[in-house]
């Protein structure tokens, strides 16, 4: 696995504009394609609480720009992909997205979901919980950004928040 990520046909890490470092397409990437597999170490829920908790209060930078890689897998466990090989780790939230996140058979695949053009930047919604949103401020920059990474299903009670 070490490596792999590096190999990838239809991507290449470089500077964002949206946080640092993201994912851009290297050719063009069509609907539908698995772009790239989240990769990382298998840890219990309990462990990813003890992780997170660590990471954001041990760490400064991590606990200023939120930089957790932990990724839910299922009921029982999650993905930590703060690992070298992780390439799909850079990939940056959008309100926008133009890629999307499903496991299948127990793995993590981020799939287009629109056709990506050479030079794109990847994205796809982190799709937090309406809880703390306030402490994870967006900057997409796309024409329809809600302001903060939040999963779609929250943007009506954000607006009713905001308009109150």
């Amino acid at each position: 696995m070490p490596g792999q990520q590096n190999c990838n046909p239809y991507i290449r890490v470089k500077r964002s504009s949206i946080h640092k470092k993201g994912v851009f397409a290297k050719v063009p990437i069509s609907k539908g394609t698995r772009v790239i597999e989240y990769v990382g170490e298998k840890i219990t829920k309990a462990e990813s609480d003890r992780r997170a908790g660590t990471y954001l209060l041990g760490n400064p930078d991590k606990r200023k720009h939120g930089i957790v890689y932990i990724f839910e897998l299922n009921k029982r466990y999650d993905i930590d992909g703060d690992v070298p090989y992780n390439t799909a780790r850079y990939i940056n939230h959008s309100c926008d997205p133009n890629g999307e996140v499903e496991i299948i058979r127990g793995r993590i695949w981020i799939i287009a979901v629109r056709d990506i053009a050479p030079g794109e930047e990847l994205t796809y919604n982190y799709g937090y919980s309406f809880e703390d949103y306030k402490e994870h401020p967006c900057y997409c920059q796309a024409s329809s950004c809600i302001g903060y990474i939040l999963a779609e299903e929250h943007w009506p009670r954000l607006k009713r928040s905001c308009a109150s």
